[in-house]
């Protein structure tokens, strides 16, 4: 079950998902608001907090997650502080009932992750793609629109095109022809 922990919250947060199963999973920890509340009303703790990458939005809570469930923070680039442990390029992770692939995709921030699971059909995408084509900020420092390209291709070469899930950093998920989104996203980064 994948449950996002900040929809309907009035704060500047990103999503933040909890994925329940073998393995209890949080996939970014959120900022701006009760987030261990939101967890400890749905499971009785975590086994590892996953982050697609260390934007303040992603992150803010870090602290209240690792202390409260004394978990460890995985993330690409453990020299960034709060990230205890590394995921590289295509480990393979365990995340609720499912092995998911980590994918390096920086453009957005160096040290964004993009975790798939072709068995469950499920993306999480972080702030590389989102609804309706849209994408990540290249704007902000660390980010570059070509190398966000190239993430988004590889995204399209890796991910099936029979995805069912795809989930955001910001907005909602997307559960009819997820993967229509980022083929839309890889040619609206192209147009701007």
């Amino acid at each position: 079950m994948i449950d996002n922990l900040a929809q309907g919250v009035q704060a500047f947060t990103s999503n933040v998902f909890l994925v329940d199963g073998d393995r209890t999973v949080l996939i970014d920890a959120g900022a701006n608001f009760d987030v261990v509340d939101a967890v400890r009303s749905r499971v009785d703790g975590l086994d590892a907090l996953l982050l697609t990458h260390t934007h303040r939005d992603h992150v803010g809570n870090l602290e209240d997650v690792k202390s409260a469930f004394d978990v460890d923070a995985w993330g690409y680039d453990p020299s960034i502080e709060g990230v205890d442990r590394e995921i590289a390029d295509e480990d393979r992770v365990a995340i609720g009932n499912h092995e998911y692939l980590a994918l390096h995709t920086p453009g957005h921030k160096d040290d964004h992750l993009c975790f798939y699971s072709a068995e469950a059909g499920v993306l999480f995408a972080g702030d590389l793609v989102f609804q309706n084509g849209s994408f990540g900020r290249t704007d902000l420092p660390e980010g570059d629109r070509g190398t966000l390209i190239e993430s988004l291709d590889r995204v399209l070469e890796i991910v099936d095109e029979d995805l069912s899930e795809l989930h955001t950093g910001h907005g909602p998920s997307v559960t009819t022809e997820p993967y229509d989104h980022v083929e839309l996203a890889a040619r609206m980064a192209r147009q701007v």
